[in-house]
């Protein structure tokens, strides 16, 4: 008899299982929001979130983590989670923007995607080159080898905008001088961020974020988190690993990537059945952060499946007297 697959199983229910499971990393990394210490936060979320996993009914293996066995203690690569069933591939940042976190700004969450084993690019933990727009968009509008003129020109046209009507989401980073100076040259507006670009990435597809395009190197991990987040929210993207050395394209290599300069779609980084949850830390256009009171706590979280296309958005309160506040 053939294994069970995602489409076969109760995927609505999981789903919220999986926003539990980010509710108690957010929770967790709640205590340390403004405090400074990053480190702290980043640990406390890794942890509850482990602890949220054993309540799970899969076998999942984490393709992305917290970096590899011999440099994390939980959530590494290839760490196996759940109290078994369906196979599945689990990317994690149990909390994306730990710098936001420490200093209690905007933007920060716990974010999981979830695909059927196998599906999820095994991205090393490098830079990834990407581009993003939303959906609703002719395919291939944008290229990420085009020039930063020609993509603006083209995204304008397909939104029937001036190309100065456009915002283009960029880290705010000093590798990032040349692209910055080439978007304002087209004539674009742009919104720099600190931190948190997988939410940058996700805001080219909610119309009420006010943003376009993004683009700019980040984190490979980030980058398949953020093209699981796509396929299910719609939207395009592309991504090419880069490499500071040798050393890295081996790791690559190593993980299974056959040519280390390969342009990756969305749907190449995050194949088939995925579904997607986050819930805030801190408060930002995207989600509200976690709300701490006398004995509870309030939590607000997105879960979103590729099968159906539907981002629900759901509001928490948490008794964190009658259950254990890391575990939810």
């Amino acid at each position: 008899m053939a294994e069970p697959t995602l489409y076969q199983t109760s995927d609505r229910n999981l789903a919220l299982e999986l926003v539990r499971v980010t509710e108690a990393a957010a929770l967790a990394a709640s205590r340390w929001m403004g405090r400074g210490k990053k480190n702290e936060a980043d640990g406390a979320a890794v942890e509850a979130m482990r602890r949220a996993f054993d309540q799970i009914d899969i076998e999942g293996t984490v393709v992305i983590g917290e970096g590899e066995m011999d440099e994390a203690p939980m959530l590494y690569i290839g760490e196996k989670v759940g109290r078994g069933g369906l196979k599945m591939d689990i990317a994690v940042d149990p909390l994306e923007g730990t710098t936001l976190t420490a200093k209690g700004a905007a933007n920060a969450c716990a974010v999981v995607a979830l695909a059927e084993n196998g599906n999820f690019l095994h991205a090393p933990d490098v830079y990834m080159d990407k581009i993003a727009v939303g959906g609703g968009l002719p395919p291939g509008v944008v290229d990420l080898d085009a020039p930063t003129r020609e993509n603006l020109k083209n995204l304008a046209l397909a939104k029937k905008v001036d190309i100065a009507d456009l915002v283009v989401c960029i880290l705010d980073r000093d590798r990032h001088a040349e692209l910055i100076a080439h978007c304002r040259e087209a004539g674009a507006r742009i919104m720099l961020i600190s931190d948190g670009d997988v939410a940058g990435v996700i805001a080219t597809s909610q119309p009420e974020s006010g943003v376009d395009m993004y683009m700019g190197w980040g984190g490979a991990p980030e980058g398949v988190l953020s093209a699981a987040a796509l396929r299910c929210i719609g939207g395009q993207m592309q991504g090419r690993l880069l490499y500071e050395n040798d050393e890295q394209m081996r790791r690559a290599r190593d993980m299974g990537v056959s040519d280390p300069h390969h342009k990756y779609t969305a749907e190449e980084m995050a194949k088939g059945n995925v579904i997607f949850a986050a819930t805030g830390v801190t408060g930002g256009p995207m989600l509200k952060g976690v709300r701490r009171i006398p004995d509870g706590a309030y939590t607000h979280s997105m879960v979103m499946r590729s099968k159906s296309g539907t981002v629900r958005y759901i509001e928490a309160y948490h008794n964190l007297v009658t259950k254990n506040w890391t575990a939810t």
